[in-house]
């Protein structure tokens, strides 16, 4: 082979080598060292002040249409007996729960079968009521109004019984052109709830850069809440702090209330219940869906425990591990997520000279 030839083959190789090269993955560059820990690990960022709330297109919000909303939220003349409002077991100095009740109150003393669950930020929840049967509010108001054991009154009759007093007759006509009626009753009721809206607890501002607002046991808590060996942020996720799925957590082993088979009949469906939103949960003891437990600690204690034998349990149920002092750093995680101002906001309170029972 000629000297050229023996130029232009190694230029052939070492063009094809430098191609090679080009084209061959290179290895990533050294990991720079990791930072070390912050002393309190953050949750994972929510940005609570950008949410904005759902707004149904046949119901659209109006100033006119939540004020009537909130009197009528108030207005015991909505039961039969004119003893029952829906604040009767919602109310708003515990979060619009029923305030120590494991189970409210209805019509002619008659109790009912749950506890009654915070509206806190109710218009984001995709399920409603315990069981999650219920996919938007204006139907789940036909539920208590019209339930025997709760407010107890016919459509026709709450239609009748609204529209012969004039201040509601008059304010029907003026929000939607018609007199009353259950529906439109549902629909005012429920542009009221849509503004019951809370993201000013403890927990909020230190997410906001208010490195003071929480205790150094509520942010030794929080720690264990967002970790594996707390486990609680898998169900409780989210800014409301609910992943709104019906779960057993083997509160029994045998239950009284089948939960979601009530409405599925599926055997599988025995014992779950929807997870409940955590957002001012200090204030809407006692908890579960039959309100058996009183205390948040107590609360803690169960799903440290891994709850009560059950075929149904969930997957996450198990024995936690965690030591008193950690229970009562949860506990005080949980209580850093209480708005004190969403209890005390005049425009969710009910109200005055509108010639409204209470």
């Amino acid at each position: 082979m000629s000297v050229r030839r023996w130029v232009w083959a190694g230029l052939l190789l070492l063009g094809v080598g430098m191609l090679g090269y080009s084209l061959w993955p290179r290895p990533a560059p050294p990991a720079p060292e990791a930072a070390p820990p912050p002393l309190h690990q953050a949750s994972p960022p929510i940005l609570f002040a950008e949410r904005t709330v759902p707004i149904p297109e046949d119901n659209p919000q109006t100033p006119a249409k939540v004020e009537l909303g909130r009197r009528l939220f108030y207005d015991t003349r909505l039961s039969k007996d004119g003893s029952v409002a829906c604040a009767s077991c919602h109310k708003p100095e515990f979060a619009f729960s029923d305030g120590g009740k494991p189970v409210s109150t209805g019509i002619f003393g008659r109790k009912g079968l749950r506890n009654a669950p915070t509206l806190t930020n109710v218009a984001f929840r995709r399920h409603l009521f315990w069981e999650g049967r219920s996919p938007r509010l204006e139907l789940q108001a036909v539920g208590p109004l019209t339930a025997h054991d709760e407010m107890g009154l016919e459509p026709e009759e709450l239609a009748q019984k609204l529209g012969a007093i004039p201040e509601y007759a008059r304010a029907f006509q003026e929000v939607f052109g018609q007199p009353p009626s259950l529906k439109a009753v549902t629909y005012a009721i429920a542009a009221f709830e849509r503004t019951l809206v809370s993201y000013n607890s403890p927990f909020d501002r230190y997410q906001a850069g208010d490195d003071s607002a929480m205790s150094q046991a509520a942010l030794r808590g929080m720690e264990l809440f967002f970790s594996e060996k707390g486990d609680c942020f898998h169900c409780h996720v989210g800014p409301d702090f609910t992943d709104d799925e019906p779960r057993n957590t083997a509160l029994y082993t045998v239950y009284k209330d089948i939960g979601l088979a009530r409405a599925t009949g599926k055997d599988e469906d025995v014992g779950k219940f929807k997870t409940p939103t955590l957002r001012n949960v200090a204030l809407t003891a006692p908890y579960m869906h039959d309100g058996s437990i009183q205390t948040l600690r107590e609360a803690v204690q169960h799903y440290n425990r891994g709850g009560e034998p059950n075929l149904n349990a969930d997957a996450l149920i198990r024995p936690l591990g965690l030591t008193d002092p950690e229970v009562d750093d949860l506990v005080a995680f949980l209580e850093s997520l209480t708005d004190r101002s969403f209890t005390t906001n005049p425009a969710f309170l009910p109200p005055k000279n509108e010639g409204v029972s209470r």
